[in-house]
């Protein structure tokens, strides 16, 4: 046999193994047992409920009235009339200064204006014997004229030691320092024996300050589409005589607890941030929530309206834009482009889907869009789990 003829039967030979290897039984099954199988994911229909559109905004507590207990009149302090940190009622004693000093200056001003009163009481008997006599034979013009104006010197100086009485009386009445409003006392600053300095200027010495709990009013801003929506909700009428109804809760609490009244709206934005100011009030009979505190209040921007809602997972974000993903009726994930809503109870409500899709809820990193999967039927309930899937209704 030639080089030549050897050359090609090994040629044929291969060719036949490589023949004979295609048409084994059962590589076809190989082949396909080593594609990856659809992946696995949990679907739901929406949940449909009576919503209406909200915001939640964080702010803080302030109190009603806040007054600085300052010391009128200067001396040494006598006593403390209360527990630090206590609630104190309007006109309860807090403080007294030593009440010794003042008390002898309101016997000196009345001495003084008793004085006064018989200088007045001599200069109007002299006034009154000059006017008995006949003018220019007995008594000169001039005479009389000095007796008149005795009298009214006389009685202008009773008039000014009257005003040093009641302004005596005043400095000894302020030895007694009372709560000017209701509500928690802070610590006292001074303690009895130190030297206290009154009067009106600002080098006072300050004893304590009050802040009033009950009602307590809650402080935030909103931005203007927020503003705007509450406005078209609730009328004008928020602006001339707000009466709204808000909910409130702590940064301790999952709910809504506390609920209140929107009483105030500023009459301007702020130029810098774009925000207006608001205030609500709450009612704080317990003294749980006290000036200072952080809270988030929610407030109703629109009108109640039948809406759907998915959870959180189940929304994807591709760029800019949010989707959640659909499985038909072929077991083919589709992605459907979605607006979002408020969160509530847990779930997010969504603008863009039907009540009867199957979207899914779970495993939806493992998804492509247009790829197959293999669904699994499941349950979509808020945080109370008291929401009922679309379908049911």
């Amino acid at each position: 046999m030639t080089f030549q003829s050897k050359v090609r039967a090994a040629t044929l030979s291969v060719f036949a193994l490589l023949l004979a290897a295609c048409d084994k039984p059962g590589s076809q099954t190989q082949a396909a047992q080593q594609a990856p199988p659809p992946p696995q994911v949990t679907v739901a229909q929406p949940v449909r409920k009576v919503v209406a559109e909200e915001t939640e905004i964080v702010g803080r507590f302030v109190a009603i009235d806040s007054v600085e207990v300052r010391a009128r009149v200067s001396g040494y302090l006598d006593s403390v009339n209360f527990r630090d940190g206590q609630l104190v009622e309007k006109g309860q004693l807090l403080f007294t200064i030593d009440r010794r000093p003042l008390e002898t200056a309101l016997e000196q001003a009345k001495a003084t204006l008793e004085q006064a009163k018989a200088n007045l009481a001599f200069a109007l008997s002299n006034l009154e014997r000059a006017e008995g006599l006949k003018r220019g034979t007995v008594i000169s013009e001039q005479t009389l004229d000095e007796r008149v104006q005795a009298e009214r010197v006389a009685r202008a100086s009773v008039l000014a030691q009257e005003a040093a009485v009641r302004q005596a009386e005043l400095d000894f009445q302020y030895t007694r320092l009372t709560a000017p409003v209701a509500g928690r006392i802070g610590d006292r600053r001074v303690s009895p024996g130190n030297l206290v300095t009154g009067g009106s200027g600002g080098s006072t010495t300050l004893l304590a300050s009050i802040q009033s709990t009950d009602p307590i009013r809650f402080e935030f801003t909103i931005d203007e589409g927020s503003y705007l929506s509450f406005i078209r909700l609730h009328g004008e009428k928020a602006l001339t005589a707000p009466n709204v109804p808000v909910r409130l809760k702590l940064l301790d609490e999952e709910s809504f607890p506390h609920q209140g009244r929107v009483d105030f709206i500023d009459n301007s934005f702020s130029r810098t941030a774009g925000v207006i100011r608001m205030r609500a009030e709450f009612p704080n009979a317990s003294g749980k929530l006290t000036p200072g505190m952080f809270g988030r209040v929610r407030l109703d921007l629109t009108p109640p309206a039948e809406a759907l809602l998915v959870p959180d997972e189940a929304v994807g974000t591709e760029q800019a834009s949010k989707f959640v993903m659909v499985v038909d009726e072929a077991k083919v994930a589709k992605p459907k482009y979605v607006q979002l809503g408020a969160l509530i109870g847990g779930l997010r409500v969504v603008k863009g889907i039907e009540a009867n899709d199957r979207v899914v809820i779970k495993g939806l990193m493992r998804v492509r869009p247009g790829s197959p999967v293999d669904p699994k039927d499941g349950t979509i309930t808020t945080a109370q789990n008291q929401a009922t899937p679309a379908a049911g209704n």
